[in-house]
């Protein structure tokens, strides 16, 4: 495969100039409050410091000309990366004609933050260090902040080996053991890398107003404290199913995509990557969906502790307070807001030319019905954790069941968003009827008996509603919609909430049929005209196939998807069919949240055929509907 614009890569190919470095050419680093992406080129193309919404003062992923930091060898080289094992610390070593050199990233953890504490008050810091491993290595350094993602260009001032940009509502101080010289907002500086020799860079953001900008440790410290606080995160969370390395690294993603203060997970880093190149469906995806809620609860069950998952519906109780008879905001900010409304930043050129760029997401204004069954399914996966429940999750709770009867039968915008029309999604409905199933389980605890047999008649119309207007002869499948003759990935869950077991004959040949008319290569579009792959849906049929006993087939298919990440183990959130590469936003909280369950879904398969088990999960946690 030709590589299109990118930086050098791994394997000695030759180092192609550009300033559109490819999606799945970037690294990720994370601190709790935000994310930065690196290239190849070891080039900080990516960072919002604030907090993961925020405005970017490196935005170069998006235009040219909004901001970057770069440190990389003079002339020609290839590059290798990796992260230090069970960090998010990135390891970038380049190879020269005359010598090798490595830089290594790391967004700051607060000193001492060990275990659960980690990325819970993070300083707001970008350590950078650069050693020489053989030879001598003639370095560059350009550091060009642009704030309010490209349309402010600070005024920088060196003092004392500070350099200070500053404008608007954003501080910036950059300390570094390299002279460097400030010229028309941008700082430069060249140095030579050799053996035995370190050069330090420290960058931290302060808001420009009441608040201190934080102190700049040495760039060592950082990566040293950085390095014990996300190692003492996964020692403490033992996943021992199939597929331990993948499910280590995407929960480690994962968390890194946590905002440390209210616990909530973000659907990615970025905004406005596209699903096709120069297209225009480029959303923000740096929100908190309710959609993901119950599959993100479910990989952090299985790959990390109750303490993540319990945070995570902890969040969602205090976001969607008091549910009365209005619409159900199905998304959020990483603090609970709710306004999420959208605008375009037509100052960016877009990825790749891809427009319009967007901050904010007006899916916030949709009804989706799926995010009911999706909450209430979360909440008896923790149920041994909600004894007592507390009053609060209680109305919450009984408050969505009711929605659940009263939406059922109306048509919305889907899992999926669709922003032309509202069409009664079939997904939507089996959620809906996961609502109404799990508040029947929960029972007494959530409502009065005369509350339990509304829901109960109501879970019953709705799954003879699916059961015969979700089945489609003509295609010999249950399709996206009622009474439609269009294929639809998302079908794929009635087996994984237990609607219909997988074996159950018309499942089995909507499974079939769905492979047939969607797949390529492993690879799931979410329907016909989808441009690419879409990660989670691919990870979805894996699940499928454990259930259906077809391990074999499950297996083969998830270390296909599995060797489909980058060279760092990350994925974006859809995969080209054709050429392989990553589209979409960077990197994807859903695909690793779907290769952690499809790794819990083999796992269980290969116990119930004898294979290796891995550590069983507490008794009645796994349980899932009624099936049949």
């Amino acid at each position: 495969m030709t590589a299109p614009a990118g930086a050098a890569h791994a394997g000695g190919r030759d180092r192609v100039d550009t300033t559109v470095p490819r999606i799945n050419d970037h690294g990720f680093l994370a601190d709790g409050r935000s994310a930065a992406l690196v290239d190849r080129d070891g080039a900080v193309n990516w960072w919002c410091p604030a907090r993961f919404d925020g405005p970017s003062v490196f935005g170069r992923l998006l235009d040219d000309t909004a901001g970057h930091w770069s440190i990389h060898p003079e002339g020609d080289y290839t590059s290798e990366r990796s992260y230090l094992d069970d960090t998010l610390v990135l390891r970038t070593v380049f190879r020269t004609r005359t010598g090798t050199a490595a830089v290594t990233d790391a967004l700051a953890l607060e000193p001492g933050a060990r275990g659960h504490d980690v990325g819970v008050r993070s300083p707001r810091v970008l350590a950078r260090v650069v050693e020489g491993l053989s030879g001598e290595v003639p370095m560059r350094v350009e550091y060009q902040p642009r704030f309010e993602y490209g349309q402010v260009h600070a005024y920088l001032s060196e003092t004392d080996g500070v350099i200070d940009a500053t404008a608007g509502a954003c501080h910036l101080q950059l300390r570094a053991n390299v002279p460097m010289t400030c010229d028309e907002g941008m700082a430069s500086g060249r140095f030579t890398a050799r053996v035995g020799i370190a050069h330090h860079f420290t960058l931290g953001y302060a808001p420009t107003f009441g608040e201190q900008p934080p102190a700049l440790p040495d760039a060592d410290q950082v990566i040293a404290d950085t390095v014990a606080g996300w190692r003492s995160w996964a020692g403490l969370h033992e996943y021992r199913g199939l597929y331990r390395d993948e499910v280590r690294r995407s929960a480690l993603v994962v968390q890194g995509m946590t905002y440390g203060p209210s616990g909530a997970v973000v659907a990615a880093a970025t905004t406005s990557l596209p699903e096709e190149l120069g297209g225009d469906r480029n959303y923000d995806y740096r929100y908190v969906w309710l959609r993901d809620f119950s599959l993100t609860l479910q990989a952090l069950w299985l790959a990390a502790c109750p303490d993540e998952a319990n945070r995570q519906f902890g969040w969602v109780s205090r976001a969607m307070g008091r549910i009365d008879d209005g619409l159900v905001p199905i998304m959020y900010g990483v603090e609970g807001e709710r306004d999420l409304t959208e605008h375009r930043l037509d100052h960016l050129a877009g990825y790749a030319g891809s427009r319009p760029v967007f901050v904010g997401n007006d899916a916030w204004r949709q009804r989706q019905t799926d995010v009911l069954g999706e909450i209430l399914d979360a909440a008896w996966l923790m149920r041994h954790y909600l004894d007592p429940m507390s009053p609060d999750v209680r109305q919450l709770l009984h408050a969505l069941a009711d929605q659940a009867v009263r939406d059922w039968r109306r048509p919305d915008a889907g899992m999926w968003e669709a922003r032309d029309a509202e069409r009664h999604y079939l997904s939507s409905k089996v959620q809906c009827w996961t609502a109404l199933d799990r508040a029947v389980r929960f029972g007494p605890r959530i409502g009065d008996p005369d509350d339990v047999a509304r829901w109960a008649a109501a879970r019953d119309e709705v799954r003879e509603a699916v059961l015969t207007r979700g089945w489609n002869p003509r295609v010999g499948a249950y399709t996206g919609a009622f009474d439609s003759d269009d294929l639809d990935a998302s079908v794929l869950i009635m087996p994984l909430v237990g609607f219909l077991p997988a074996g159950d004959p018309r499942m089995r040949a909507t499974i079939d049929v769905v492979e047939r008319g969607l797949s390529r290569d492993g690879l799931l579009r979410r329907w016909k005209t989808d441009p690419a792959g879409f990660v989670i849906c691919s990870f979805w049929l894996v699940g499928c196939l454990a259930e259906a006993g077809e391990l074999d087939r499950a297996r083969h298919l998830f270390e296909d998807l599995a060797a489909r990440v980058n060279d760092l183990g990350l994925y974006a959130e859809q995969i080209d069919q054709a050429t392989g590469e990553q589209l979409g936003n960077f990197p994807q909280a859903f695909s690793h949240i779907g290769l952690i369950n499809a790794a819990g879904q083999i796992t269980d398969a290969a116990e119930q055929l004898g294979g290796r088990a891995r550590q069983p999960v507490p008794a009645g946690t796994r349980d899932q509907g009624q099936g049949g």
